[in-house]
């Protein structure tokens, strides 16, 4: 079902992506956008459920152009690692290497865009920018805006936004950033918050990763349950071809 490729940016780096095919004709493409761990199987298995509900999904690996030595498909083995490759990321052209993914799938129809964790925050600052995206879901999605408030009508896509109401790694003074910068810019937008889920509640490994690095990541079975049922009801409103 799936298959790495080669994708190349607008700069003219070249990098990976899993992509992962439905057994027929796409019903609309999805862009899937990592975790702080990287395009590992976790992702990997997403692309690849959503490749079962229909759509062309693609994962493109951020972390390509930005561990020491260039390492092709880099998955951190722990957080710290992780994190500190998200230190040093270049945000403006990990949005460039996530359009050139945008680029290869377009193709195939309406195109939409799913985040997690720190690919949450990805995906709502690109959908800031006013990329070409129909819809944009941010799961337990870190709230670091790192793009300039976007002016009216600029963003084009739906947000939805599901969170962890307990999750420790989002502050309150964010929501209310974010939110009074959406209304500002007349977008469409909703968040939902799952009283009890903390961070990485969709992941079936956060529980064993949270105890692992001692952290608050916990899977809710509840609330992943009900954030995709969500997301999949917003993909099939707005990716309608």
């Amino acid at each position: 079902m799936g298959e790495t490729v080669t994708l190349q940016s607008a700069d003219g780096f070249r990098f990976s992506a899993y992509v992962a095919k439905p057994a027929g004709k796409p019903r609309a493409a999805l862009v899937v956008v990592q975790e702080i761990f990287g395009v590992n199987a976790h992702i990997r298995s997403v692309a690849d459920r959503f490749a079962k509900e229909g759509y062309i999904a693609i994962a493109p690996a951020l972390y390509d152009r930005n561990t020491p030595h260039f390492e092709v498909g880099y998955t951190p083995d722990d957080m710290g690692k992780g994190f500190a490759i998200v230190q040093r990321l270049d945000r403006a052209k990990a949005l460039a290497d996530i359009q050139a993914a945008i680029d290869y799938v377009k193709g195939n129809g309406k195109v939409g865009i799913v985040g997690y964790c720190f690919g949450g925050a990805v995906v709502i600052n690109m959908a800031r920018t006013g990329a070409d995206l129909k819809a944009v879901a941010g799961f337990h999605a870190s709230l670091g805006l790192n793009t300039p408030a976007p002016a009216a009508g600029t963003i084009k896509a739906k947000i939805l936004i599901l969170n962890g109401a307990d999750d420790p790694f989002v502050k309150r003074e964010q929501y209310d950033t974010l939110k009074k910068e959406l209304d500002a810019a007349k977008a469409n937008y909703q968040v939902i918050e799952y009283p009890g889920a903390v961070h990485a509640f969709t992941n079936p490994e956060a529980t064993a990763l949270g105890e692992k690095f001692k952290l608050p990541l916990k899977y809710d079975a509840k609330a992943d349950q009900e954030s995709k049922a969500e997301a999949a009801k917003m993909f099939a409103a707005t990716l309608k071809n």
